[in-house]
């Protein structure tokens, strides 16, 4: 089977048909590594993989950030409002200073938080366009394999056609050897007699073996 391999005009046209196309995350989907069995993956794949990786690793770790700041937030919101109602019934003085010191901490992780969630909304573009790239160089090297194994199976057919009409001929030539050896034999024994022709033969026989 043959496969038709078109060549894209532009970069610009491609890019703009796969602009709303949802492509999985290589990385993640086995079959993707499997392409490669048996033949590895090229450095550019590998560093385009790498990336890939590391973005991914990066989002998890910003969400799991997230995830600890909003809870600490929680954790201290609960001692403001135990700090508040001692500072206000006067208790000492190390409420109000505690309470400063966790309406800092709250600014801080708010900070945090603010971060994190601005980042975690740039990542998952980062993710898709190195994605992105990474198809892209995929398609491109398997297509060119793909190339190369339809030349080789053009090739290896023609050559297989070639035998196999040579093969043909060798067969024929063969046959007709086969006939002609028993015109000869038949027609020795119809002209000479079979006693003269089985001397012959005790003859020749003997002359092949020494040889």
């Amino acid at each position: 089977m043959g496969y038709s391999i078109k060549e894209t005009r532009t970069d610009v046209d491609f890019l703009a048909h796969l602009k709303n196309r949802k492509i999985p995350i290589l990385v993640l989907d086995q079959k993707w590594h499997h392409l490669f069995a048996g033949i590895g993956k090229p450095d550019h794949i590998q560093a385009l993989e790498k990336k890939v990786g590391e973005l991914l690793a990066r989002q998890g770790r910003l969400t799991q950030d997230l995830k600890e700041y909003k809870k600490l937030k929680s954790t201290l919101m609960k001692n403001i409002v135990e700090n508040m109602d001692g500072a206000e019934e006067g208790e000492n003085r190390g409420s109000s200073k505690k309470l400063s010191e966790d309406r800092r901490l709250i600014d801080e992780i708010n900070q945090k938080m603010e971060d994190c969630e601005d980042a975690l909304l740039e990542v998952p573009k980062e993710i898709k366009e190195a994605n992105d790239a990474l198809m892209q160089e995929t398609v491109s090297f398997f297509y060119q394999k793909l190339r190369i194994n339809t030349r080789d199976i053009d090739e290896i057919g023609e050559w297989i056609k070639n035998i196999r009409i040579e093969l043909k001929k060798q067969i024929i030539k063969k046959q007709n050897a086969e006939i002609k050896n028993k015109e000869i034999y038949s027609y020795m024994h119809d002209i000479f007699g079979p006693q003269v022709v089985d001397v012959f033969d005790l003859k020749y026989e003997s002359e092949e073996e020494e040889t």
